[in-house]
């Protein structure tokens, strides 16, 4: 009966110890990347203990947010340009800001059939509303500008932009029928390499700026055993096996 009472208090005392040595890390995530990045802090908690506070918006907010002293201490940008100024103004950990992912960007409809394989529905131009991401905020509302303009179409279709403040909500404006289609990250409408929903064209990568999803970690965290972790699972095979399901590059 002692040496059983002695197993339960050890047991106890390795739970006690383990739930000590958790953490949590506030995390601001792009909002292209709400789904694959759920998954992976639940992944994330089950393997390490550490908590993932994860916070979703558009990049370019979160940029000025962590310059005006933003608690954040993970940076999970939809793009390259706003973690590199992050570095070069001494926000950052050096070293630690690598590219987690190529962001893929697609022309979507909620209705079936509605886009067709080679997006020549923007040239037919037979309907009201194109949702567009803010592309002052938003890399993948740039790249959406930069696809039209290659296209040649985006004087046709621009008194037909609508835009959302980021990649969530113009994903919103289409999936509620507010806009027949909109330019959306692939991730929002694939999963498993599956279109959930809808009608949708891939964008070929050559009508816009690549558009590299780099994570940093912002000198907040740099003491943060939490933060330093998931930086490291970021890179990992089973975040990356999510990350690709969704859509993403590497």
């Amino acid at each position: 009966m002692k040496l059983k009472q002695c197993s339960m208090g050890l047991a106890l005392a390795i739970v006690g110890l383990s739930a000590a040595q958790a953490g949590e890390v506030q995390v601001a995530v792009a909002a292209n990347f709400t789904a694959p990045m759920q998954k992976i802090a639940a992944d994330f908690k089950q393997d390490t203990g550490h908590t993932a506070l994860l916070s979703f918006g558009a990049t370019g907010k979160f940029y000025t947010q962590i310059m005006n002293g933003a608690p954040f201490q993970v940076f999970l940008a939809a793009d390259d340009e706003k973690p590199a100024r992050l570095e070069r103004d001494g926000m950052t950990v050096p070293g630690s800001r690598f590219t987690y992912a190529i962001g893929k960007l697609a022309l979507w409809s909620a209705k079936p059939g509605y886009v067709d394989g080679k997006g020549e529905v923007l040239k037919k131009g037979q309907f009201a509303h194109l949702a567009i991401a803010n592309p002052a905020l938003a890399p993948y509302g740039q790249a959406a500008i930069e696809t039209l303009t290659k296209l040649g179409v985006l004087a046709a279709v621009q008194p037909k932009l609508v835009q959302g403040e980021n990649i969530a909500q113009t994903w919103q404006f289409v999936a509620t029928g507010n806009a027949e289609l909109g330019f959306v990250a692939l991730s929002q409408v694939m999963e498993d390499g599956m279109l959930k929903s809808g009608s949708a064209w891939p964008v070929p990568a050559e009508l816009h700026t690549p558009i590299r999803q780099d994570a940093v970690l912002l000198k907040n965290g740099q003491d943060n055993a939490a933060a330093v972790a998931l930086m490291k699972y970021l890179k990992g095979d089973k975040a990356r096996a999510i990350i690709k399901a969704y859509g993403y590059g590497f």
